[in-house]
């Protein structure tokens, strides 16, 4: 291992012999790094954080640090799992669980630029980008393939989409929809992602069917609820309609309404 002298690593740390780190970085008791890892100067790693292969650490990022709610007792144990190929720029501060039954996860190649936050227990898939600045509150859920722009500040329970765009700036209290964009503050759905969904590689018919589903809901004379009802009466169904339908259905704080 390539470990500089000034690293502070508590023996019960488990690292693969791949892993490089850096000066004055820390790594907790119980802490498990998979290969092929490279964690930066200054960089905090608390206890009982279990990290995938390939991932980068930029320096001064916190990992599995203690979650900002009044009910967590400082000093409690803390969970946060972390899949493969992600990347954590400087002064990224991700929060473990702030209950010793769950656990903060981040899924597989995300993107976490400069100074972004992931609360206490949320969940975050794969492939997403969270842009410089931007703020994932406690119990956020983020899909996959979504695109969090500078400065976003995410309310705690709310879910954002596979394939969803939330512009910068923007203040989002209720779900944001998959394969749409959200903007504002208040923030509303804009349209369809269309841009991220031309790189997914969707062809032009799912792009037709997706627009054709946000219609219904959204510009059919209905309130949201029961244009969510015409669109799942409405079938057949692709999978992205049909995962529309239930994106909207397990909402609980109710979806952003469109502009």
């Amino acid at each position: 291992m390539k470990i500089h002298p000034t690293a502070i690593i508590d023996p019960t740390a488990e690292l693969d012999s791949s892993v490089e780190v850096g000066a004055h970085a820390i790594i907790g008791a119980n802490v498990q790094i998979g290969a092929d890892c490279i964690v930066d100067s200054h960089v905090r790693i608390y206890a009982d954080a279990v990290i995938g292969k390939n991932n980068r650490f930029y320096s001064l990022s916190i990992i599995n640090g203690e979650p900002q709610d009044l009910s967590f007792t400082p000093g409690s144990r803390r969970f946060m799992i972390i899949g493969d190929n992600n990347i954590f720029r400087e002064l990224t501060n991700m929060h473990g669980s702030a209950k010793q039954d769950h656990a903060t996860r981040i899924g597989d190649g995300n993107y976490f630029m400069g100074s972004t936050h992931v609360g206490h227990d949320s969940v975050v898939g794969n492939k997403n980008i969270v842009t410089q600045g931007a703020i994932l509150a406690g119990h956020v859920t983020l899909g996959n393939n979504a695109f969090v722009s500078g400065l976003v500040a995410v309310h705690q329970f709310c879910r954002i989409g596979d394939y969803a765009m939330v512009s910068g700036c923007s203040k989002i209290v209720k779900d944001c929809p998959p394969f749409a964009t959200t903007d504002g503050n208040p923030a509303s759905v804009i349209g369809l992602n269309v841009v991220g969904l031309r790189r997914g590689g969707f062809t032009p018919e799912q792009r037709a069917a997706i627009k054709q589903a946000y219609k219904i809901i959204y510009h059919s004379g209905h309130n949201m609820g029961k244009g969510v009802a015409a669109l799942k009466e409405s079938g057949p169904h692709t999978p992205e309609t049909a995962q529309i339908v239930k994106f909207f259905e397990e909402s609980d704080r109710g979806v952003e309404d469109h502009r």
